[in-house]
């Protein structure tokens, strides 16, 4: 590799990377499943690798605040400061409930509201993109049994060519109709669906070419993916074109707005 791998970029791909061997650990083993306050489910995994992701970022980033999924759901609430972290330990939890493998680890590091980097590992597949807007944009295939190397890393260049917006990631679970009626009014008929954010990286790689969505999200399904798709070139906007998505939003429990994420290259349409 010809460039080397800049801190905090390495630091949170190593978290990733671990946390994606945990929850394939918890799989190998036999998943456990319970209902958290609001009906969703939740696993082992999810809990493990949380918590390790955690006890990573303290020991590398002492004192920075960090905002889990798990921590939230569990009523211990941080409040969000300047700089925080925003992590989604097992971001799919029912693809990967039902087997299938469009699951990820989501880390992203928040500054004034913006993502500055985010990580994203799929652990079934190996496949993990790590970056931000001002850092540049890595890519690396690593097992997630194997021990990580940051020299693993390599910088990914995106397709960026001009193109028209033809294919929409969309959700395996959680498509709706406004969703559907947005891409019928832009003559998007080719969607490609799947579970996790991992959805972000599609568009990173020209296999598709925009993700709305107008369902619910967190913020920790989203920041790390808009760190990478940013790295690369493309936005994350609010459904009016306006934007782009902002995070720290405690009062709203931190719950997105709808948004639209296109790819680079791809001209912008609310």
């Amino acid at each position: 590799m010809s460039l080397s791998v800049p801190e905090p970029i390495a630091s949170i791909a190593s978290m990733a990377h671990g946390a994606g061997r945990i929850v394939l650990d918890v799989r190998e083993g036999g998943i456990n499943v319970r209902r958290k306050p609001d009906e969703s489910p939740v696993t082992q995994a999810d809990t493990l690798a949380e918590e390790f992701i955690e006890r990573e970022l303290e020991k590398a980033f002492p004192g920075v605040p960090v905002i889990g999924e798990e921590l939230v759901a569990a009523g211990r609430q941080v409040a969000p400061k300047e700089r925080f972290f925003l992590v989604d330990p097992l971001d799919g939890t029912k693809e990967f409930i039902a087997g299938r493998d469009s699951f990820s680890t989501n880390i992203a590091l928040v500054e004034h509201g913006r993502p500055k980097v985010g990580a994203l590992y799929a652990p079934a597949s190996g496949e993990l993109f790590v970056g931000g807007p001002e850092m540049g944009l890595w890519r690396a295939r690593v097992d997630a049994h194997e021990s990580f190397r940051a020299a693993a890393l390599e910088p990914f260049a995106p397709v960026g060519e001009a193109r028209s917006m033809r294919r929409a990631a969309v959700s395996h679970s959680h498509l709706d109709e406004k969703t559907v009626e947005w891409l019928r009014a832009h003559g998007v008929e080719e969607l490609i669906r799947m579970g996790s954010a991992f959805k972000f990286c599609l568009l990173v790689k020209g296999e598709a070419d925009v993700y709305p969505r107008f369902g619910p999200t967190m913020e920790w399904d989203t920041a790390a993916g808009q760190a990478i798709l940013e790295a690369a070139g493309g936005v994350v906007l609010l459904p009016d074109g306006s934007g782009p998505l902002t995070y720290g939003h405690a009062e709203t429990g931190f719950l997105n707005p709808g948004f639209i994420a296109f790819a680079p290259g791809v001209e912008v349409r609310a």
